[in-house]
């Protein structure tokens, strides 16, 4: 009998509910009592739903109050040294401390880093490894949770991050510490949350380690051998472990995991297929081989036909010893499409979402141990939907395929170099030293939630409805005009998400009503779908940027978002490549971006927080993808004129690799985020000589802290000592949408103030059209 099981499941609930209880214990609406019972509410619900559908092992420990990299932390009982100080203060108030900077107890501090987990749009708290480090096993949160699971007699698997990933995912904070030098001090840590498991009732532990599936030079291959060999001398006979890889094959990895002394491994049989033919080859009697043959990251129904007969030779061969899965945790996927009733029903029948996809799952069990005969209706059923999606004429647009043939190099490439246009920039817009401007959005009020929801329940008219939202891009403006920003957004008051927006107004995407994803603590994002051939039919944008240009004159901002973000923070087609799909977002912005010009907005900003998202994760790949990511934001912003100021904005990510693919973008102005790594990312401008204009986000957005003027004036010193002057921008370090009015007003006053404190002594910035500006960069 082959065996199911899942690697995780969606924490958020299939309507929020966790992360309407986190952020109503946050405001001191709630008691920690009422968070801790919808989070257990969810756990069981999940539980019990992982159960009735006959998986054999059900994860427990993948439900999270905000992120599973900061419970890891928190279970090793590591907190970075600003914390420790503290000891008074509750465990959960310690937790949102670090993963925020404030709770309902303890002073506001400086919050945890939070960057990219792999190639997702999912963010983990990056620890921190420091000089006196030290760990200790705090386990009773993973305990309780697998005692609810034995209540409700529950066959649970532990769910914990392997000790290799936890320390790769960290950062050294102090000079002269090797964070891979702590494994020593780690691993009796997890031998004796082991122990704990096994007394608990835990057959089974989950280790994962994901990092098997990116480069790892030799001391940390050595490394693995050394924590697995450790690990099974100092355990019992129980729990056996299930070292759990996944988002791609192990490559050169493989022969190691293949050795180590666990008694299952598991492989992302979606994304590493081809390798599984030599792992079998390999593989000892006496060992599980879990196989993630549902894709975990994509939502589409998978051919279950098709995965049949590659598994069914496979079960022939190893018996029990199989156990299928998801190819990775289901968190990046919304929990249900059984409330999405207002979807079109044909792709509604092309989807798959966590729920459904455990159904496909429990089919694949049942036709692997039964055989096909007992569920032939459902195998047809399913061969029906996957003949219809590659047939519908809802997929391929010929105008859309001819203008992409008819591509041309000049397309892809601005009318003059950077020094030309930022000397015709700089006589247009005439701005001062060290010029300030947001990312783009402002809060998203509880007025423009209601007047949306209004709209969409048929309770106003869309006249209505544009009237509202003129009046909110109207106190934006006016708000920022007595903050004296330079260069001012519209809000974005009419947009639900960044994506989500842009899809509703594009041919070939299509969105749902309740598929939320989590992308990092309460911040959910509902991904459109891409299902075929992306189209512009008409202006998204244009009018609400003019409306707002035309309250001010001060330079106003269109905003739109990029293509490779459109790409990654939607669900994609995967009946063509990536590549084919962004280019033909591209030409859509092209053509908005073109529009935005025509109608006299002289900034446009085309934000790329995905742009290293998108990056595979072994560098020998990176090439590829980097040469046509350029080259899709280039044709969506390449056809305006010279004193046209393209801007871009990434964030929460690792940069420092990539700096040359971001310098050919070309943006004339790119706003990064640094405040939290204290502009470490800036190291990057030590080797390399960035060309451009750059804006390193001066405060945290995402904490609900005051910044103070002085960091801002420091961060912004210590950004001239790698970048010229003249070409650094001040900024936030990502949109305003999740904070409120009063904690705008006091942060871009502060920062504004800073600004105006850094152009003492400054003369006004000027060019020489005829420099070089890449040696003009200094270390």
């Amino acid at each position: 009998m082959a065996r199911l099981h899942n690697l995780g499941f969606p924490r958020i609930g299939a309507h929020r509910e966790l992360k309407f209880a986190q952020e109503s214990y946050w405001k001191g609406e709630s008691s920690a009592e009422s968070l801790q019972l919808t989070a257990s509410t969810l756990r069981k619900r999940n539980l019990t739903l992982q159960n009735d559908l006959g998986l054999d092992w059900i994860p427990v420990g993948d439900f999270s109050l905000y992120d599973q990299v900061l419970d890891t932390s928190f279970l090793l009982g590591h907190l970075p040294r600003r914390f420790r100080h503290e000891q008074d203060i509750p465990t959960l108030d310690q937790y949102f401390r670090v993963a925020r900077g404030r709770s309902r107890q303890g002073a506001p501090v400086a919050a945890g880093e939070m960057t990219k987990w792999f190639d997702t749009n999912y963010h983990y708290i990056v620890p921190e490894f420091e000089a006196d480090t030290r760990f200790t096993l705090n386990a009773e949160k993973l305990l309780n949770e697998a005692q609810e699971a034995a209540d409700l007699g529950i066959p649970f698997k532990p769910v914990v991050l392997g000790p290799l990933s936890y320390l790769f995912l960290g950062k050294e904070k102090d000079n002269g510490i090797n964070k891979l030098d702590l494994l020593d001090q780690l691993l009796p840590i997890y031998a004796a949350l082991l122990a704990r498991l096994s007394e608990a009732g835990a057959q089974w532990v989950q280790l994962d380690e994901p990092i098997l599936a990116l480069d790892l030079d030799a001391t940390w291959q050595r490394a693995f051998q050394q924590a697995y060999s450790t690990l099974a001398e100092s355990s019992e006979a129980l729990p056996r472990i299930l070292l759990a890889t996944y988002f791609g094959a192990l490559q050169d990895n493989l022969p190691l995991a293949l050795g180590l002394p666990v008694q299952g491994l598991h492989l992302d049989a979606v994304r590493g297929k081809s390798e599984v033919p030599h792992a079998l080859a390999e593989w000892p009697n006496d060992k599980v081989l879990s196989l993630g043959v549902i894709d975990g990251r994509n939502i589409w129904r998978t051919d279950l036909n098709d995965v049949l007969s590659w598994l069914e030779p496979i079960h022939a061969q190893l018996g029990e010893r199989l156990w299928v899965a998801p190819s990775c945790s289901l968190l990046h996927v919304p929990v249900t499409l059984n409330d999405e009733n207002q979807l079109d029903p044909e792709l509604k029948s092309w989807l798959s979402f966590a729920e459904q996809k455990l159904q496909e799952l429990a089919l694949l069990g049942r036709a692997l141990n039964e055989g096909r005969a007992a569920v032939q209706a459902e195998l047809d059923a399913n061969a029906e939907v996957i003949n219809s999606r590659r047939t519908s004429d809802r997929v391929t647009r010929t105008t859309v395929q001819q203008r992409l043939q008819g591509l041309t190099k000049s397309l892809f490439e601005r009318q003059s170099p950077y020094v030309v246009r930022a000397e015709l920039q700089r006589e247009r817009f005439r701005l001062p030293a060290y010029p300030t401007t947001t990312i783009g959005s402002f809060p998203q009020t509880p007025d423009i939630r209601q007047a949306r929801r209004r709209l969409r329940a048929g309770e106003i008219d869309s006249v209505t409805y544009e009237q509202e939202m003129k009046t909110q891009i109207t106190l934006a403006v006016r708000e920022q005009e007595d903050y004296e920003l330079d260069v001012l957004v519209h809000g974005e008051a009419e947009r639900n998400d960044m994506v989500e927006y842009f899809g509703e107004q594009l041919d070939g995407y299509a969105f749902t009503r309740f598929g939320w994803v989590q992308s990092y603590g309460s911040r959910c994002v509902k991904p459109p779908f891409i299902y075929g051939d992306v189209a512009r039919p008409q202006a998204m944008t244009v009018a609400w940027s003019a409306f707002a240009q035309s309250l001010t004159d001060k330079p106003m901002k269109g905003m739109l978002t990029g293509p490779i973000t459109m790409l990654q923070w939607a669900f994609v087609r995967d009946d063509q490549p990536r590549q084919v799909t962004a280019q033909q977002i591209a030409l859509a912005l092209r053509d908005e971006v073109e529009d935005l010009e025509a109608a006299g907005i002289g900034m446009i900003q085309v934000d790329e927080p995905a742009f290293r998202e998108g990056l595979p994760l072994r560098r020998g790949d990176w090439a590829h993808y980097l040469a046509w990511s350029v080259q899709a934001f280039r044709l969506s912003t390449a056809g305006v004129r010279d004193d046209t100021q393209i801007h871009t904005h990434m964030c929460y990510s690792e940069f420092n690799d990539i700096m040359a693919a971001i310098a050919d973008l070309d943006a004339d102005v790119i706003t990064i985020e640094t405040s939290r790594s204290d502009m470490e990312l800036l190291d990057a401008f030590n080797d390399f000589a960035y060309p451009n204009e750059i804006g390193p986000g001066v405060y945290d957005i995402h904490s609900p802290n005051e910044p103070a003027v002085e960091r801002m004036v420091k961060l912004m010193q210590l950004a001239a000592e790698r970048i010229p002057a003249e070409r650094l921008w001040v900024n936030p370090d990502c949109g305003l949408k999740t904070r409120q009015w009063d904690e705008v007003r006091h942060a871009l006053r502060n920062m504004v103030e800073a600004a105006k404190q850094l152009r003492v002594g400054t003369a006004q910035p000027t060019f020489d059209q005829g420099a070089d500006l890449r040696q003009e960069t200094t270390a």
